[in-house]
């Protein structure tokens, strides 16, 4: 395990810094030009707040293979006259789906007319602000800032932007050869998000297959992805200095995703949504509290890491895992969570799953663990480590 780690999932620091400051400053002049264009149609369309926020596992020190994927929330300002409100979508959508109603200040609703008219969609007979045509309006938007921005980086990288349909755009860099030591080209999943203070936020949700009835563009999902770092910062502090919870996180995701190699569709995807990077980090943070931070020392790799195969072995079995800060009153006082996070109502994260396929994927879990050497020597040949596409 420590050798597939080291060689086949480990990124060098080096690289990924580098990586990390290259698109940090290819995004900062696009969410500028992008801004500064937002601001000349007037005060009731949306415009970008100016800043972004780097999320995810390239910068919570557990990403795996290669550098060349990162996800940015990019903030979006309302008209200064309207709030978001949301509440919990129950019936509507998927588990956690939430809904975004506005509320208009007093003596302005009228002036926010030609915004509901545009960005928002009638859902029980209210009117709600749409993730679909906000996702629309942002891909569209950012598409026509890239010319000057690509204008000002030519001599650094080329830039390119993709969209698919009810996903977020996805801006590609390839920097030029004689800009950067590392030479890799890199995809950067760009989130619109809706602030709601407290550093939540809300983002589109993904298109279900099939389309779920009614009104799914209506449908948000919350992030709390600065709620996720502050307790990865505060369990560091805690643990001891050599702990292996993050390695662990890391080696589950690659035995995940060389067993994968081995499955046939249609339970290769399922395979992949069931088992995804958050409900592995929400089973580590599970584990981890559980029990003393100094048994996470490094020399204890292996007893973690059965650890939290078993627990997530007893979670799909169950077909329960409750999502960590939804509705969680049993955070540690260090992490401070807001009052929105713990009355939400608390979330399954397996809940759209059935059973015969939850006891499947468990199944599947336990023999990818007991044969994991085995597993490691099959699927490690060039031709299963060609770069995954990009999303």
């Amino acid at each position: 395990l420590e050798r597939f780690h080291e060689r086949q999932l480990r990124v060098s620091p080096h690289v990924l810094g580098h990586s990390k400051a290259h698109v940090g400053r290819v995004v900062a002049e696009l969410v500028r030009a992008a801004k500064a264009q937002g601001l000349q149609p007037g005060p009731l369309a949306l415009t970008l707040r100016g800043d972004f926020v780097r999320i995810g596992s390239a910068y919570e020190q557990h990403k795996v293979r290669s550098p060349d994927c990162f996800d940015i929330l990019v903030p979006l300002r309302l008209p200064p006259h309207l709030e978001p409100q949301p509440r919990c979508a129950h019936g509507l959508g998927q588990c956690g789906a939430f809904v975004c109603g506005l509320r208009a200040r007093e003596g302005s609703s009228r002036r926010c007319r030609p915004f509901a008219e545009g960005f928002c969609v009638d859902l029980q007979g209210r009117s709600h602000l749409s993730s679909g045509l906000v996702l629309r309006w942002f891909q569209g938007h950012l598409q026509r800032c890239l010319g000057a921005v690509r204008y000002r980086l030519q001599e650094r990288c080329r830039i390119s932007l993709s969209a698919c349909p009810g996903h977020p755009p996805t801006l590609h860099i390839l920097p030029c050869s004689d800009y950067v030591c590392c030479h890799i080209s890199m995809a950067v999943r760009l989130i619109p998000a809706i602030p709601l203070g407290d550093a939540l936020y809300l983002t589109a949700l993904p298109p279900q297959s099939p389309p779920g009835p009614p009104a799914p563009e209506a449908l948000w999902g919350l992030n709390a992805s600065r709620q996720e770092q502050r307790l990865l910062g505060w369990l560091k502090e805690q643990a001891p200095a050599s702990s292996c919870h993050l390695k662990c996180l890391q080696i589950l995701k690659g035995l995940r995703d060389l067993r994968g190699h081995g499955l046939e569709e249609p339970f290769c995807s399922q395979w992949g949504r069931v088992l995804s990077s958050y409900v592995l980090k929400t089973a580590l943070f599970s584990v981890l509290l559980q029990g003393p931070l100094e048994a996470w020392d490094e020399r204890f790799l292996v007893e973690r890491l059965e650890d939290l195969v078993l627990y997530l072995r007893d979670c799909l079995r169950k077909q329960v895992l409750m999502d960590f800060f939804l509705g969680n009153t049993s955070m540690p006082e260090a992490v401070a969570l807001p009052r929105f996070l713990k009355e939400a109502a608390p979330v399954n994260l397996l809940a759209a799953f059935d059973g015969p396929t939850l006891d499947l994927v468990a199944f599947q879990l336990i023999s990818t663990w007991i044969q994991a050497p085995h597993i490691i020597r099959m699927y490690s040949s060039p031709r299963y480590l060609r770069p995954v596409p990009t999303p």
